[in-house]
């Protein structure tokens, strides 16, 4: 699953390696359009629902951050 995570990253820009970035949100690698981006993705992939107190940069600064908060929301379902 941590592989289709980085397969919506690089639908969104494929110039990251997704495998080793850690700041993403910190460093502006990702912007708001690419975060809404991937939110609606993860929601219909995963079919989790990301709050807005979800949205916070410790869960997008990383892949391995997106599949860990998406695991989290999959439990709660």
């Amino acid at each position: 699953m941590m592989e289709k995570v980085i397969e919506i990253l690089m639908d969104i820009d494929d110039s990251v390696d997704y495998e080793t970035e850690e700041r993403l949100i910190d460093d502006r690698i990702l912007d708001s359009f690419g975060l809404i981006s991937l939110v609606a993705e993860f929601e219909n992939e995963f079919g989790v629902r990301i709050e807005a107190t979800d949205m916070i940069p410790a869960n997008f600064n990383s892949a391995r951050a997106m599949w860990a908060m998406i695991q989290r929301l999959m439990e709660r379902c």
